[in-house]
């Protein structure tokens, strides 16, 4: 896939969480699968999505 379809995707996931925080999981979930493909790529991940990522994982692990 490419890089500007994941961060669309990445973009569009993060619109969920505010619209649905009930799938958080879920959402979080899928996330951390498009910055998986991104490291893959040898893609530089953007600061704020290892941010949101770093939140999330303190969030689900509370």
């Amino acid at each position: 896939m490419a890089f500007e379809d994941i961060k669309a995707q990445i973009a569009l996931l993060v619109e969920e969480m505010v619209k649905r925080p009930e799938d958080a999981h879920e959402i979080h979930e899928t996330l951390r699968e498009h910055l998986n493909e991104l490291k893959a790529m040898g893609m530089p991940l953007p600061d704020d999505l290892v941010e949101l990522e770093r939140k999330l994982e303190t969030d689900f692990d509370s």
